[in-house]
C-alpha cells in the first residue's frame, strides 16, 4: 500500500492498515519534522513495529539528510522480530520498483555470534568476552606477527584483511544472516556487525548498547547526532537507566579485587624488570589521552559517558595516581576501606558526600583521584597487556564505584545492609550504590540525538516519563483501539461468590477467605476457558505462599481436573521448560494454567497469542516492596526534584506492570481473550485512570464491581460470542482500512478543514474549530475519528 502523509510517500507492506497505525505514523512524522522527542502509546498487537519502520524508512529515503535509524529493544527475540519486519518491508519497497540501497543489521553479544571452535562453547557471556579479547587484542596479534607461538582468532584475522564495505553488500541482515555470512566468508560476525554500524541505515540492538555507559562508550559513541533513536517496549526504560549506573559490592567482590590488585603489582614489577619503556610512555601520555577524549567530544564525534563528565576531562590526572605503582597502592587503600565498611551490624544509608567525608577522615583519600579511577585502571590494563580480563571484573566494579561516588553529588545513595535480603539469617553484608535518578544515564542520548521516540503498549500516564527522565516531548499520544467486535473483555472482580472482598493488601493477603476466593476464581475460569490461562501474582514470595495454602485447601487438585498447572520460577532454565510444556498442553487440547509473576520473565516479551492465552488473571496489584530503603530514597528524590508524589509513582509503577501482564492476552484484532483484574482496588477510578487508554475504553460500568459468579456468567457469554466466525467484511472501513478508505478519510478531513477555514471569516467559532482541527491533524488524533 502506498499513501501520502502531507508530502511524504509512505510504503506500507500490507494491503490493509489499522486506523491506529495510520494515526501513529502521523504523530511519528510530526515528531521527526519538529526534530523533537515523542512519547507514543499504541495498543498491543496492532502492528506498532511495522508502522514505525514503514514511516521512518520512508522518511529516511525521501529526505536528502538520510537520517540513520537506531532501533533499541529489550530482548534477542524482539530484535529478531524487528529485523524480520524490516526485511519484509525492504523487499516490498523493491517490489514497488524503488531503486535504493538500504543496509540494516542487528547486533547482539559475542556469545550469540561467536564462531571460534572453543570460545563459542563457553556458556557465560563474560568468559566469552574475555577469551575473545585474549585472541584479538592488538598486543597479542603483534606478538603473533613477530613469530611468537601465541594463539589468535583466524576469523578475526580474516576480517582484518578485508575491506568490509566491499565484502558486505547492502541488504537487511538478521542475526542468523550475520552468523551465516561469517561462516561462509570465514570472518568474525560480531566484529563485522560492529564495524558496519557506521555504514548502516538501520541498526537494531539492545537498550544497553545505548544506555549502559561502559557498553555505549564502545558501540554507540560515534553515531551521527542526526540519527533517529527509538526505544521500543520502553515502559521500563527508567529502571534500565537506573540499573546501568547501580552497583552491589559484597565481601567476595572485595576479596577478588584484592587478588587482582596483587596481580597488577606483580605485572608492573615484571614489566619494570624487562626494562620496558611502556610504563614511562604511559605516564607521559596520560594527560594527553584524556585531552584527546575531550577533543573528540567537543568536535561532536562521541556521546558523553555519564561516568566521565566533561569538566573532569579538562583537568590533569592527579599526580598521586599517575605512576602505575602509586595508583595500585591507592586502589589497595580504597579496597581495604570498603572491607572495613562492610563490617556492619545495622542498616545504614548515606549520601555520596558523607561517604567521601568519612573516607577522607579515615584514609586521607581525596575526592579528585577517585574520579579518575575507572579511566586510569582501563589505561593501566591496556599498558600492561593483561589477559583474562574476566578475572579483573571485581576490581573494575570497585574502580567504577570510586568514579561514580566521587563524580555525582545528587541522584545517588549508598546503603549498607548486614543481610543480603530480608529472609536471610546468616550475615552476608552488602554495599548497594543505588542510582535514584533515571535521567543521568539517558541524558547524553536526549542531548545528542535530535529525535528520540519512546513507545510501548503500556506507558500511561504519559506525562510521567518526561518528568522522571527530564526531557521535553513535542508529541505525547495514546491511541484507542478500533474494533468491530469487542475481542477482549476486561473485568474487575472485587469479591468472591461468598461476598468477601478480595485484595492483595498486606493486611488481608493471607486471610484464608481471600486465598480461597482467589483459588475459586482460578478453578471456575479453568472450567469455562478453553486452552490456556495465565495467572500473575505480585511477587514470587506471595505466589509461593498462595500455592502452599491452595495445596492445603485441596484447591490445586480441583484445578487439575480441568487443566494442567505450570509455575514460573526465578531460574530461567526451569521457566523455559515450564513454558514449553505449557504450550504443548495448549496445543494438544488438554489445556493448562501458567502461574507467573509480574516483573518476571513471562510478563516481559513473551506472547500468549490465540489459544496460548484465552484469559489472563492478575491476582492483586503488583506494588513494589515499599520497605526497601533504596525505593524510599528514590521516592524522596522524585518528590523533591520532580514533584512526583510517592503514592502517584507507586501506583503508576504497579499499574504499568499490571497492564503489561494483562496485555499478553491480546496479540492482534483476530485474537480474543479475557482480562481479569482480581482485586477490589481496581474498581476505584484513581487506579483505573492510570491504565492505558485502549484497555480503559472497554472497561464498562457493568464489569467493574463483580463477584466471582457474576464474572463467570459474563465470561461465558463473551466466550460464546467469540466462538462465532469472524467476518472480515464487517471490519473493512472501520477497524481495517484499505487504500481507498485512507484516501477517503484524507479527503473528508481536507474538506472539513476547508469548510472550517471558510467559515472563520464570518463566525468566530469557525477559527477556534479550524485551529483545533489543525492541532488534531498534526497529532494524528483526527485520523482515529471513524465517524467522518
Amino acid at each position: 500500500m502506498l499513501f501520502h502523509i502531507d508530502d511524504l510517500p509512505v510504503y506500507f507492506p500490507y494491503e490493509r492498515i489499522y486506523p491506529e497505525q495510520y494515526a501513529y505514523m502521523c504523530s511519528l512524522k510530526q515528531a521527526l519534522d519538529a526534530q523533537g522527542h515523542g512519547v507514543l502509546e499504541m495498543p498491543s498487537g496492532t502492528g506498532k513495529t511495522v508502522s514505525l519502520l514503514s514511516l521512518i524508512i520512508s522518511y529516511q529515503q525521501f529526505y536528502p539528510e538520510k537520517r540513520k535509524l537506531i532501533y533499541c529493544s529489550r530482548t534477542v527475540p524482539e530484535i529478531e522480530k524487528a529485523l524480520a519486519e524490516l526485511k519484509r518491508l525492504v523487499e516490498y519497497r523493491k517490489s514497488c520498483g524503488l531503486q535504493e540501497s538500504i543496509l540494516g543489521l542487528g547486533l547482539t553479544s559475542r556469545r550469540n555470534l561467536c564462531l571460534h571452535p572453543s570460545v563459542s562453547k563457553e556458556k557465560k557471556g563474560k568468559v566469552v568476552d574475555a577469551r575473545c579479547r585474549n585472541l584479538t587484542a592488538s598486543w597479542v596479534r603483534e606478538a603473533a606477527a613477530a613469530g611468537q607461538d601465541i594463539e589468535t582468532c583466524s576469523f578475526y584475522e580474516e576480517l582484518e584483511s578485508l575491506d568490509l564495505r566491499e565484502t558486505v553488500p547492502d541488504a537487511i541482515y538478521t542475526l542468523d544472516d550475520i552468523k551465516e555470512m561469517g561462516k561462509t566468508k570465514k570472518i568474525c560476525p560480531y566484529y563485522m556487525a560492529r564495524r558496519m554500524i557506521g555504514y548502516a541505515n538501520v541498526v537494531i540492538y539492545s537498550y544497553h548498547y545505548m544506555l549502559d555507559p561502559k557498553i555505549a562508550d564502545l558501540i554507540s559513541k560515534e553515531l551521527s547526532k542526526e540519527s533517529i533513536v527509538v526505544f521500543d517496549e520502553a515502559h521500563n526504560i527508567d529502571n534500565v537507566c537506573i540499573d546501568s549506573l547501580s552497583l552491589d559490592i559484597m565481601r567476595p567482590t572485595l576479596e577478588a579485587s584484592s587478588r587482582s590488585i596483587t596481580q597488577l603489582s606483580e605485572s608492573i614489577e615484571k614489566m619494570k624488570q624487562e626494562g620496558s619503556e611502556k610504563l614511562k610512555s604511559e605516564y607521559e601520555r596520560l594527560v594527553q589521552g584524556l585531552q584527546d577524549t575531550m577533543q573528540a567530544r567537543s568536535d561532536d564525534l562521541v556521546m558523553a559517558n555519564p561516568a566521565l563528565p566533561d569538566d573532569l576531562l579538562q583537568e590533569a590526572v592527579p599526580g598521586n595516581i599517575r605512576k602505575a605503582e602509586h595508583f595500585v597502592a591507592f586502589l589497595k587503600r580504597f579496597n581495604e576501606y570498603l572491607k572495613t565498611r562492610l563490617r556492619v551490624l545495622n542498616v545504614t544509608a548515606e549520601t555520596p558526600q558523607s561517604f567521601l567525608q568519612h573516607l577522607k577522615e579515615i584514609t586521607f583519600i581525596e575526592r579528585k583521584p577517585l574520579q579518575f579511577c575507572a579511566e586510569r585502571l582501563s589505561l593501566l590494563c591496556r599498558t600492561l597487556e593483561l589477559q583474562n580480563m574476566d578475572e579483573y571484573q571485581s576490581l573494575e566494579k570497585v574502580a567504577a564505584l570510586a568514579t561514580l561516588v566521587a563524580t555525582y553529588d545528587k541522584g545517588f545513595m549508598l546503603v549498607l545492609e548486614p543481610y543480603e535480603n530480608d529472609n536471610a539469617t546468616v550475615p552476608n553484608p552488602i554495599l548497594r550504590f543505588a542510582c535514584l535518578d533515571a535521567a543521568i544515564a539517558i541524558k547524553p542520548v536526549f542531548d545528542r540525538f535530535s529525535s528520540v521516540i519512546i513507545t510501548s503498549g503500556t506507558l500511561s500516564p504519559l506525562d510521567m516519563y518526561p518528568k522522571i527522565l527530564s526531557f521535553e516531548a513535542v508529541v505525547q499520544e495514546s491511541y484507542p483501539m478500533t474494533l468491530t467486535r469487542n475481542c477482549f473483555l476486561p473485568m474487575v472482580i472485587t469479591r468472591g461468590s461468598d461476598q468477601v472482598a478480595i485484595s492483595s493488601k498486606f493486611e488481608v493477603r493471607n486471610d484464608p477467605a481471600v486465598v480461597r476466593n482467589f483459588g475459586n476464581i482460578l478453578i471456575e475460569f479453568g472450567k469455562i476457558v478453553p486452552d490456556g490461562i495465565v495467572a500473575f501474582f505480585p511477587s514470587y514470595l506471595y505466589m509461593e505462599s498462595i500455592i502452599a495454602m491452595w495445596h492445603e485447601m485441596g484447591m490445586l487438585t480441583e484445578a487439575w481436573k480441568s487443566k494442567l498447572i505450570f509455575v514460573e520460577t526465578p531460574d530461567s532454565a526451569e521457566t523455559s521448560i515450564a513454558l514449553d510444556n505449557y504450550r504443548r498442553a495448549c496445543e494438544n487440547g488438554r489445556g493448562a494454567i501458567l502461574l507467573a509473576v509480574a516483573r518476571g520473565k513471562v510478563s516481559e516479551g513473551i506472547d500468549f497469542d490465540h489459544h496460548y492465552g484465552r484469559a489472563v488473571v492478575m491476582f492483586g496489584i503488583p506494588y513494589q516492596y515499599t520497605e526497601s530503603r533504596i525505593l524510599k530514597a528514590r521516592l524522596e528524590f522524585l518528590r523533591d526534584e520532580h514533584r512526583v508524589r510517592e503514592n502517584d509513582f507507586l501506583t503508576f509503577d504497579a499499574l504499568r506492570h499490571a497492564a503489561q501482564c494483562l496485555g499478553r492476552v491480546l496479540r492482534g484484532k483476530t485474537d480474543y481473550g479475557l482480562m481479569v483484574f482480581a482485586d477490589r482496588r481496581y474498581a476505584r477510578q484513581d487506579k483505573r485512570s492510570k491504565l492505558p487508554r485502549w484497555i480503559n475504553q472497554y472497561i464498562t460500568d457493568t464489569s467493574v464491581n463483580l463477584s466471582t459468579d457474576m464474572g463467570i456468567a459474563i465470561a461465558k457469554k463473551f466466550l460464546r460470542s467469540m466462538a462465532q466466525p469472524l467476518e472480515t467484511q464487517a471490519q473493512l472501513g472501520v477497524s481495517l482500512w484499505s487504500l481507498e478508505d485512507v484516501l477517503a478519510k484524507q479527503r473528508a478531513q481536507r474538506e472539513k478543514m476547508e469548510r472550517a477555514a471558510a467559515g472563520s471569516h464570518h463566525v468566530q467559532y469557525g477559527a477556534a474549530e479550524a485551529a483545533k482541527l489543525a492541532q488534531d491533524r498534526a497529532s494524528g488524533r483526527v485520523y482515529m475519528d471513524v465517524s467522518l
